[in-house]
């Protein structure tokens, strides 16, 4: 993988559909496309785990909202951070922004977990 790329899932594309119909995009871009598990490590390997649930959200009411989900139990990602879906960003917000969120504001849980198909990836950015 090349330095600036990264490892995870990408959202199945028919429950993309259909989490964006029951959970609108609150900013002007709908990303909802995929978790990560690691940033810029060059030997990374995709993941293999194949499913995830969506168990709350986060959102600073001023341009970043995601999705947290858990992956084989946990919420935690290897890095310390939080698994999650960036949903949907304001103009001049980034995706990454999503981390700083949920660490400074923590998240919502939801009261019953939405499972979601997730399919690994390498992506290169």
């Amino acid at each position: 993988m090349a330095a600036g790329g990264f490892v995870g899932w990408e959202l199945d594309r028919e429950d993309r559909r259909q989490l964006l119909a029951r959970f609108p995009a609150r900013y002007a871009e709908a990303v909802a496309d995929h978790v990560t598990l690691k940033f810029g490590d060059r030997k990374a390997q995709a993941p293999t785990a194949r499913a995830g649930e969506i168990v709350g959200e986060a959102d600073d009411g001023d341009g970043v909202q995601a999705m947290v989900v858990r992956i084989e139990g946990t919420t935690d990602r290897p890095d310390g951070s939080t698994y999650h879906i960036t949903w949907s960003l304001a103009p001049g917000r980034r995706a990454k922004e999503s981390n700083d969120v949920i660490r400074e504001t923590g998240w919502r849980p939801f009261p019953e977990p939405i499972p979601v198909r997730l399919t690994p990836r390498a992506y290169q950015r």
